[in-house]
């Protein structure tokens, strides 16, 4: 069994080595307390743990041991006056069903843990051939995001923003495409998950907001000065040790006001430690950007988070918004999400929105700011000029 801890990189990061090597050792602890004494527990190095299981009938006693693991394993610990959440993913492979070697067996169960990751994390799989196929091409598209990074080959397109109430745009939100040299334009979608189990993401997060400040300053001189610019962040991101810094480089170099900036963030954000964020957010908020907690809806959140947080916007995740007004269950919780928000002084964006039915309830229902198809597709740069102008001579929604 190959086992990597889920987000450990994060722990380092925020709250120091000296809490990460205390958070190994006492996952060590609980690992040899789920094994017997036959059994081997050995760390390999940085978050990474192999268990040997000798004497076992087969995956059913492998798979009854690592549900074991990730039942001790999923608590959270104090660290330091921080509490943080620990949870693994476990890749296990089966001697001599898979293999002989050592070595291959070790790559296989490698190969078994990242695909646990990539199905949510959290979890464990076994090892299958079809893996060896999926490794490969993963290694592939890893060299080419790689290589395109260094290439330049990233650009943004902006999708428009309305308020519902003046039916203008008051602000775009950036998304990145990677201009690929056979697929053509790309979307983030199929290149995000990628870029942040590699790293990747913090390179290229610092280029989309880059760009995206340059295009603030375009839209400007276009005389479009009050338009928001939206940047979309990963947890990685913004738990990354060097990212206020990176923040304050960026809108230092460009010159961009940060009143004109709005930095949605996933709601998975909320799952990390409540002191490490506040104090996030705080230093976020005092630089004077707009913060926008996203897929609202999706995941667990916590109201105190909510009142406690320096937040601005809360976004209404587009699953919901899709099924509206045909299925009540959707409508019920678009209204209680903007009910919600109303009460905490907090503007309400729903994303999404392709039809006019949608657009009424959303209207009705008091929500503040909409974005979709049926205004607008993502556009470039040229196009988004000249949509703006279009909407200033006639109304979205009128």
């Amino acid at each position: 069994m190959f086992l990597d801890l889920d987000g450990f990189k994060r722990i380092n990061d925020t709250l120091g080595h000296d809490s990460g090597d205390e958070l190994l050792k006492q996952v060590s602890q609980w690992l040899s307390g789920c094994v017997r004494e036959e059994d081997s527990v050995a760390r390999l190095g940085g978050d990474e743990f192999v268990v040997l299981l000798s004497r076992i009938s087969g995956p059913d006693d492998a798979g009854k041991v690592a549900e074991a693991i990730l039942r001790r394993l999923c608590q959270r610990i104090r660290l330091n006056d921080h509490e943080v959440g620990v949870t693994v993913s476990i890749g296990i492979t089966m001697i001599p069903h898979d293999s002989e070697d050592p070595g291959t067996l070790m790559k296989y169960a490698d190969l078994a843990m990242y695909r646990a990751k990539e199905l949510g994390r959290n979890t464990y799989q076994f090892f299958t051939p079809a893996m060896n196929i999926k490794a490969a091409r993963r290694l592939l598209q890893q060299e080419e995001l790689a290589t395109a990074l260094e290439g330049d080959r990233f650009v943004l397109h902006y999708q428009p923003k309305v308020d519902l109430e003046s039916e203008r745009v008051i602000g775009v939100e950036a998304f990145l495409r990677w201009h690929h040299p056979e697929k053509g334009l790309v979307s983030a979608q199929q290149f995000i998950t990628l870029a942040e189990e590699t790293g990747l993401i913090i390179r290229l997060g610092e280029l989309a907001l880059r760009q995206a400040c340059i295009q603030v300053q375009a839209l400007e001189r276009a005389g479009f000065e009050s338009l928001k610019m939206a940047v979309n962040l990963s947890v990685r991101q913004l738990t990354d040790s060097g990212f206020l810094d990176m923040m304050r480089q960026v809108i230092t170099e460009t010159g961009v006001s940060p009143e004109r900036l709005e930095l949605e963030m996933p709601a998975e954000l909320l799952n990390e430690d409540p002191r490490m964020l506040r104090e996030l957010l705080v230093s976020l908020h005092d630089m004077g950007v707009c913060l926008i907690l996203d897929d609202f809806g999706t995941g667990s959140c916590s109201l105190v988070a909510l009142q406690q947080l320096p937040l601005d916007v809360i976004k209404i995740d587009h699953r919901f918004i899709r099924d509206i007004p045909y299925n009540v269950s959707a409508t019920d919780v678009a209204s209680a999400v903007i009910a919600l928000a109303r009460k905490l002084h907090l503007t309400v964006v729903a994303e999404g929105v392709e039809t006019p039915q949608q657009l009424s309830f959303l209207k009705s229902a008091g929500c503040a700011q909409c974005q979709g198809n049926l205004f607008s597709y993502p556009l470039d740069e040229d196009a988004l000029i000249g949509f703006l102008i279009r909407q200033y001579e006639r109304p979205l929604i009128s």
